[in-house]
């Protein structure tokens, strides 16, 4: 069965769209192609513990996942989360008819929990622009991510909130951002201020 999932790849300040695509047929093997860094190749060892530890596994069939666009080179593990919703989708283990809605990022700790991205933000503006509803991610950076409007940000701590979210219709607690709160609240009360820099000090002699 093949399902796609949606992630993101960060280039400066710029995020782009990647679709995974994971089909899961009869045999045996892991197959992971479209320019993946070593740290995605590695992240089977990751998302079979993290599955085996919350009650699912990765299946005994042939698994091929491809990142599209296939040309442009994906680096870092902040595609666990995406590969793993995709491969549970793609065999049955789960149903996830609305996967296509949300853009799904976070690496996993081998007991499932979450532990934060980077480039929360221009991937938020990214999914906006490109019409997903929804964007799943680690709880650390779900404010960075709630800023932009007009798009639902889930912050989640483990695997098992995603997976019962798609399968049982678990609610997962929406981020929400009160941006001119927040802003003048940092204006007020700012973690650094200029008045606490300590330098040399000028002295002047009368010559």
């Amino acid at each position: 069965m093949l399902k796609k999932v949606y992630g993101s790849a960060v280039f400066g300040v710029e995020a782009t769209t990647i679709t995974v695509e994971v089909n899961v047929d009869g045999g045996i093997g892991y197959h992971l192609v479209g320019l993946p860094d070593n740290a995605i190749k590695e992240s089977n060892y990751r998302i079979a513990a993290a599955l085996q530890n919350n009650g699912y596994k990765i299946p005994g069939k042939k698994i091929t996942i491809n990142m599209a666009p296939a040309d442009l080179r994906k680096e870092g593990s902040a595609y666990d989360l995406t590969l793993a919703v995709g491969i549970l989708a793609a065999s049955k283990q789960i149903q996830a008819d609305n996967l296509g809605d949300f853009l799904i990022m976070g690496e996993l700790s081998l007991d499932g929990s979450l532990q934060p991205i980077k480039g929360a933000l221009p991937i938020a503006i990214k999914a906006r622009e490109e019409g997903f509803k929804g964007f799943i991610l680690p709880s650390q950076n779900a404010k960075e991510a709630a800023i932009v409007n007009d798009l639902k940000v889930y912050g989640i701590d483990n695997i098992k909130q995603v997976i019962d979210y798609f399968d049982k219709d678990d609610e997962i607690e929406q981020t929400i951002i009160n941006t001119r709160e927040e802003f003048y609240k940092n204006l007020d009360y700012p973690d650094f201020d200029f008045a606490d820099v300590k330098g040399q000090e000028s002295i002047y002699l009368n010559c």
